[in-house]
């Protein structure tokens, strides 16, 4: 007999029904287990330096100069990038587009795994993205595609991507740059 109610719309379960929260302060989510932030820092630029078609999702919230502080992380971001030797798809508005929308070439909240599939992205960081709209598409993601995914939080994070870090705000994102050079310098890319 199958579940009535939300669980059973998902083609794939969400992670809170797998026992999957987002992580506390200070600590980080990568696959099934809280770790320290740092530890997660690592594993994530590991991935991302050894992924095909590493991809970075600049969302609105670091796009647009609405803040001294998204000018300071769309600045950073466009380093992680050159670091992590990523390529960027910024997300500008991905509201949905009714009545007609052509989902192979505009973002929509209903098809995120299209950006995914057809420019065969095998790891990712939602960054910046509205927590919303990330929830929902990392949720499709994981359930239609083999991308490695990762939430790059300003608030909680997100526990529908396979790593999440929370509290990331411009001081962070300068730790992660450093750490990534670390770890990219130990695999002698």
């Amino acid at each position: 007999m199958a579940n009535l109610g939300p669980a059973d719309y998902s083609p794939y379960p969400v992670a809170t029904y797998d026992g999957l929260y987002t992580p506390d302060e200070g600590k980080a989510m990568l696959l099934t287990e809280m770790v320290d932030e740092e530890v997660a820092m690592r594993e994530v630029a590991r991935v991302m330096l050894t992924s095909e078609n590493a991809t970075i999702f600049p969302g609105p919230q670091v796009l647009y100069a609405w803040s001294e502080e998204a000018k300071k992380k769309a600045t950073l971001i466009k380093e992680m990038s050159e670091v992590l030797g990523a390529k960027m798809i910024p997300m500008y508005d991905y509201r949905p587009k009714y009545p007609k929308i052509d989902a192979e070439v505009e973002i929509n909240p209903n098809h995120p795994n299209l950006t995914i599939w057809h420019n065969n992205i095998k790891a990712c960081i939602f960054i910046g993205v509205h927590c919303h709209y990330a929830n929902v598409a990392l949720k499709i993601i994981r359930s239609e595609t083999d991308c490695y995914t990762i939430g790059m939080c300003a608030l909680s994070g997100h526990e529908d991507a396979m790593a999440t870090i929370r509290d990331q705000h411009s001081e962070d994102l300068a730790k992660f740059i450093e750490i990534a050079k670390e770890v990219k310098q130990e695999l002698g890319k």
